[in-house]
Order: structure tokens, then sequence, then C-alpha cells
């Protein structure tokens, strides 16, 4: 069984909340290379690292907001124009993500929403609980609580014998408790301390939840301002920027 490296290579919210980059996380292994979750950043983020792009054999979207989505015209021109990639892509994300890509390639470089890549590009919608093989990783997507426009999805993954699991954006629902159950590694959105936006978590719901929580390590991400200054004083695991982490 292989190591398997967990890169944080953005860790924000939509805001830029503490001056952090959008959210991105990389899975690796001897296996292969997984990126779940592609914010605007994610290529910049991946230079600032010294990481090839080309190396990504999948990416795995909880949902399709911009903060979540929109690094991926940046991945594919740069596949495509930069680096001239042959090796496969694949995409997998909430119904119709093939269309969203689309659509963000034509208003960001027009003319290229139906561009033929040079290389091999598939996208594949998620299905509730249905696990789906992402590059080096299965993936199964669980319907959260985000946003009434467009599906929704936390994300377990299972890569080289560990299980990652990944909230996305959600208000608490009894549906993270199996998405994270023994759970190698939770990787949970926790907006604000005692309040967020709609449709988020903040830090006293989750603890009230906490007991039902079976994952063998929970680590906060995607923190708002109030967050960011209080979880210091929490003695709790917090992600950032450039974090890595070997499970």
């Amino acid at each position: 069984m292989s190591e398997v490296e967990v890169r944080f290579l953005g860790t924000g919210d939509a805001f830029g909340s503490g001056g952090r980059l959008h959210t991105s996380t990389l899975i690796r292994s001897d296996e292969g290379s997984l990126l779940v979750d592609c914010g605007p950043s994610t290529l910049a983020a991946l230079r600032r690292q010294a990481l090839e792009p080309d190396d990504v054999d999948a990416i795995a979207l909880t949902h399709l907001h911009g903060d979540h989505f929109a690094g991926i015209p940046f991945l594919l021109m740069d596949a495509h124009y930069g680096s001239r990639r042959a090796r496969p892509l694949m995409i997998a994300g909430p119904v119709g993500v093939e269309d969203r890509i689309g659509r963000a390639l034509d208003v960001l470089f027009p003319g290229t929403g139906a561009l033929p890549f040079r290389f091999p590009l598939t996208y594949v919608e998620w299905t509730e609980r249905e696990s789906v093989q992402a590059g080096p990783g299965v993936v199964t997507p669980f319907e959260v609580k985000h946003s009434t426009a467009t599906p929704c999805y936390g994300l377990r993954v299972e890569h080289s014998g560990r299980v990652l699991a990944f909230s996305g954006d959600t208000e608490w629902t009894d549906a993270l408790v199996p998405l994270s159950a023994d759970a190698d590694l939770f990787v949970c959105e926790c907006f604000g301390y005692n309040s967020a936006p709609p449709h988020h978590l903040d830090y006293q719901i989750l603890q009230s939840q906490r007991h039902a929580l079976t994952c063998r390590r929970l680590l906060l991400t995607h923190m708002g301002d109030d967050m960011l200054r209080r979880a210091p004083t929490l003695g709790i695991e917090t992600a950032d920027d450039g974090l890595v982490l070997i499970i």
C-alpha cells in the first residue's frame, strides 16, 4: 500500500478571506493524481509549488460555483496551448458539468467553448452515491445542502487504500455522517464560528454534531475572517494553503 499525499493548493472561501487561494486539493500516490475542486487560482497554485498540471489524471468537482470550478478553463488552455498535453484527462462533476465548463471557456476565452482539444478529454456526471473511477481514485458523491440552483455534493474518495472525505460547501446535513464514516481524513468546510452565510457550516454547529462523525481525523477549511481569527485558540486542526499531509 503506497502512501497518499494530500496537498492543499487553496483553502480559501469565495471572498479570498485571509488572502487564501481558492479551493483545490491535490491527492497523489504512486498510482496517480486526483484534483478535488479547481478554483480560479489553481493553476497558479500548482506553478507556485513546482507541480506539473499535466500530471493530474482526473478532476472531481463538488459543485459548480466559481470558487470551486472556475480554474478549469485555465488548466485546459494551458494543457492545449502551453504544455501541449497528450495524456487523457477526466472531469467528473454534477449534472451539466460539460456544458457549464464549455460556457465558462467561451466567456473567458471567446471561441474556445467547442475547441477540439489535442488530448482526450472526458466528462462524467455524478449520480447520488454511485461510485466513479476518477483517475487513481474511486469517488462516491453524497448530495449535500448548499444551493437550490445547482446540485452540490460531498465526495468520498478511496485512493490507494485510504479513504478521504470532502464536505464541499454545505449547511449541516445528516449526509455528512455516512460521507465521513471511518474516513482517514474528513476535510470539512467551516465558514464561521457561531454563524455563517446561508447553506454553510459554522464551528458551533459542527461541535454540536461532532459525536456523530466517526472520521479518524477532522480538518477544517474554507474559513471566513471570523473563523480564521478564532481558529488558533480552539485547539483544532485547520488547513492552510500549501499544507501537505501524508496519510
